[in-house]
């Protein structure tokens, strides 16, 4: 499952740098200070909004019976949104003898039930709540005695109580997509989400991850919808009424959450990796870009299979299908990976932007969740933080180390955002809701601590290690401890306490730094100052790089202490210090460095990390000649993401003290390599006057990037050109969220009741991320134009408030009608649909509403 989501308060956090750890153990002449208490102070110390909250223990579920394989036939009735199912489930008794059989069934019209022989079926007793169906199975059956049961029902998910969490929206696991057809703008589509516990809400199944099961289902549907289902296509039967049932068989056994259905009219795109099918369901008009969207696939593939020393270890495909209204960002089922319909780009759209991040999270997950199974939610980083450190793996072997830097840089900004209000431990027992997991800890944090991990052990070690740990734990479910017996099988190291200090113990190191030198001796002091009444004093064995007489030398440390000073030779006064050379640590660094130790490391250090860390700090003395200097340099960097930081620095210089460097930042924004770059620059010129370079502007908006163009809108309209109105006209059929959000930006404080429709248009054709966004330019749109707040437009956004899958669209919606709040029948509307929420992050969130 990828974690891509956005948060409701904050939705694009500032990035943070921190330094980082490197593995490698042993310190030069260190000189340990007496080791502090914990840091608490005396008497009525505070609780801090963060410390971690006291639940239940939540243990692995018990297995009573082994399900060992499911069979289904369905069939859909999209007016009513309800499937129809005959499941027939083989199962035995785990280890104990068993006379009943619980299963989950969520919300289930139960029809009847019978143990097969054959194809004779003798009715069973049974009794049923709506979540757990409880089965007289007539007799005692031993673990060496299969049976088999088969249950006619009707599964109805729309009836259920809504749930859910930040990284999957809605837990109903059964969703119908425009089910009457009524939305022109929206394909006809039926598709699953499973994960956690939501498959039993199409079909009955011991629902839990430390099960697992083959499987068998036939598919009823119209003849012009194209199935997709784990495991190998059988066959297709067309039948006398004008449908046709399709037959998957998966035939390798798999957790009954990663069990998958998708039904819609798809193109089908083919490829493949070695001997393997891989192919790309998308829609038809996506058909042309499957292959540049999808395309590195098969060399994921081909990398991580080496890199593991496993294969791909599903024999039949491997499928990728994009849906509409998708609960997440996408889903790792079983050979069939179900992604947003954010993946579905054009040519144009592709010059900005790719998935491969998303793409081989849920690939790697086909070994990491889906081969080796977390056996409860508790461990899930075991599925999750691998998925997440594939993002790096990739982006380090097709795009190089500055990349996967900054993909780790974003990594750590999440977490630390997040333990702002929230620090549990990774392998977390005691959670209020197995949706808890899903947040930053489990994904953001898991990744970076495998990084760590991997820097502790070598490369040669952490890929055997995962060999190891995959090779022993195939096709079964597992905790944390068989983890670290992996590695220390392979490494013959303790590593208990690396495991314990990352795993086990909430919050991360927040460390102070600082150096000084005097008779050709560097110190270094380190105070770990995080509040040990809830965090370790940590082992942090990393690397010092120190620069003196323009000669690099690296240092190898391990902090064990509170407060700990290290000394190393060093033949003059050192012209930079890099604290955590590798920039691995997980954790905050507080460094005090002069300028001109930030200048200096800029220019000699070579890691993105130590680059970025220095234009960052030196952001607000841009002013200073030589800092200025600096940021020239960086706006030239072969990485981006260096430049645009190097952007965003000089954006702070005034009018008049930005003269030197406005030419610079013109030719980036014409000719700058990357899209995103030019249209920072195109908006720090805006952010100067932009009279001088509206040629520059105009030009802009029919950049090939569409962030460019969007920017190049944004600017001219703020040049207050006469014609802007008209030029920006020209883009109004433009669907492109980018230049969406740029007209709506502007229309909304400068247009009346002539931009009613194209709102309104806008509004119903977009999605997601877009959509919230678009939101609130509407809102204040509506605000500024009282003759606009219609009938037509209440009733959309009540629409939107009430049934949108996303609860950050059903919350901009719900904020979009508080403005017209002072029309009785509006206020109304406010409060049925307050009354009507099931979602406690919203209801939550009104509740502080005014």
């Amino acid at each position: 499952m990828n974690h891509r989501f956005l948060s409701v308060v904050g939705l694009a956090a500032a990035m943070a740098f921190t330094g980082g750890c490197s593995a490698n153990k042993g310190a030069v002449g260190t000189k340990e200070q007496p080791v502090g208490e914990a840091k608490t102070t005396p008497e009525a110390k505070q609780v801090p909004e963060w410390a971690p909250k006291k639940h239940a223990f939540n243990p692995s579920r018990t297995r009573e019976h082994d399900l060992l394989h499911t069979k289904l036939r369905v069939s859909f009735d999209w007016e009513k949104q309800q499937l129809k199912g005959l499941a027939e489930l083989t199962l035995k008794p785990y280890f104990y003898p068993q006379n009943k059989l619980v299963l989950d069934a969520k919300g289930f019209d139960i029809h009847g039930i019978h143990l097969m022989k054959g194809n004779d079926g003798t009715p069973l007793k049974y009794t049923y709540d709506s979540l757990k169906l409880t089965i007289d199975l007539g007799k005692s059956y031993t673990r060496n005695d299969k049976y088999t049961i088969e249950i006619d029902y009707t599964a109805k998910p729309n009836e259920l109580p809504s749930g859910g969490s930040e990284a999957i929206t809605q837990d109903k696991g059964l969703y119908f997509i425009n089910p009457l057809g009524t939305d022109k703008d929206k394909p006809r589509q039926i598709w699953t989400q499973g994960e956690t516990e939501a498959n039993s809400a199409w079909f009955p199944t011991i629902d839990a991850p430390n099960e697992r099961m083959t499987q068998e289902i036939y598919i009823t549907v119209d003849k012009k919808y194209t199935t997709l289902s784990n495991g190998t296509f059988v066959y297709s039967r067309q039948n006398a009424d004008g449908t046709k049932t399709d037959y998957w068989k998966m035939e390798v056994p798999h957790a009954p959450y990663l069990a998958m259905m998708a039904i819609g009219e798809f193109a089908v795109v083919k490829d493949k990796w070695r001997d393997l099918e891989v192919s790309y369901y998308v829609e038809p008009a996506y058909k042309n870009t499957a292959k540049d969207i999808f395309g590195h696939t098969p060399d994921m593939m081909e990398f991580f299979s080496k890199k593991l020393g496993v294969d791909y270890p599903w024999p039949s495909k491997y499928s990728q299908v994009v849906v509409r209204d998708f609960v997440s960002g996408a889903m790792e089922n079983t050979t069939a990976s179900t992604f947003m319909e954010d993946l579905q780009l054009n040519k144009r759209e592709l010059l900005d932007k790719n998935w491969d991040n998303i793409i081989a999270h849920e690939l790697f997950h086909h070994w990491f969740g889906d081969y080796v199974t977390t056996e409860s939610w508790a461990n899930l980083p075991l599925n999750e933080a691998f998925a997440n450190y594939s993002e790096y793996l990739w982006a380090e072997h097709k795009y190089g180390a500055d990349e996967a830097a900054y993909l780790q840089m974003d990594e750590l900004s999440q977490y630390l955002d997040e333990a702002e209000t929230k620090r549990e431990p990774l392998i977390r027992y005691h959670y209020g809701d197995r949706e808890d997991m899903f947040d930053s800890h489990s994904y953001a944090k898991g990744g970076r601590v495998l990084h760590m991990l991997r820097k502790l052990v070598g490369d040669d070690a952490f890929y055997t290690s995962l060999n190891r740990y995959l090779t022993r734990n195939k096709l079964s479910d597992v905790e944390v401890a068989e983890l670290r017996m992996a590695f220390e099988d392979v490494t013959g190291q303790d590593l208990m306490w690396f495991f314990d200090q990352w795993f086990m113990k909430a919050g991360h190191p927040e460390l102070k730094v600082a150096h000084t030198y005097q008779n050709g001796q560097l110190s270094l002091q380190v105070s770990q100052v995080q509040d040990t009444a809830y965090a370790p004093v940590y082992r942090l064995p990393l690397k010092v790089a120190v620069w003196a007489n323009g000669k690099r030398s690296e240092f190898p440390i391990e902090v064990t202490k509170a407060e700990q000073t290290f000394t190393f030779p060093v033949t003059s006064q050192p012209q930079a210090v890099l604290f955590d050379a590798e920039q691995q640590l997980l954790g905050t660094v507080e460094h005090t460095k002069a300028d001109a130790e930030l200048v200096y490391q800029y220019y000699n250090a070579k890691s993105f990390g130590a680059k970025y860390e220095a234009v960052a700090k030196l952001t607000e003395k841009v002013q200073d000649p030589e800092v200025l200097k600096l940021m020239q340099a960086a706006m030239k960097e072969e990485f981006w993401a260096l430049r645009s930081a190097a952007l965003g620095a000089v954006g702070k210089l005034k009018q008049y003290e930005a003269a030197g460097v406005q030419e610079q930042v013109a030719r980036m924004a014409r000719q700058d390599k990357k899209g995103s770059v030019r249209a920072e620059a195109i908006m720090t010129l805006a952010s100067w006057g932009g009279e001088k370079y509206k040629p520059l502007f105009e030009q802009a908006m029919q950049d090939s990037s569409y962030k460019a163009a969007a920017a190049g809108i944004m600017a001219y309209a703020g040049t207050g050109a006469p014609d802007v109105k008209e030029r920006l006209q020209k883009f109004e059929n433009e669907n492109n969220e980018e230049i969406v959000l740029a007209l709506a930006t502007f229309y909304a404080v400068q247009s009346g009741q002539e931009k009613y429709d194209w709102f309104m248009q806008k509004v119903k054709q977009s999605k997601g991320g877009a959509l919230y966004y678009l939101l609130q330019s509407y809102a204040a749109y509506l605000a500024g134009n009282s003759n606009t707040n219609t009938s037509e437009v209440i009733a959309l956004l009540s629409d939107i408030a009430q049934n949108h899958n996303l609860y950050y669209v059903r919350l901009s919606a719900y904020q979009a009608l508080m403005v017209m709040s002072e029309r009785p029948e509006v206020k109304e509307l406010l409060s049925e649909i307050k009354r009507n929420e099931k979602d406690k992050r919203l209801l939550e969130l009104y509740n502080q509403l005014p």
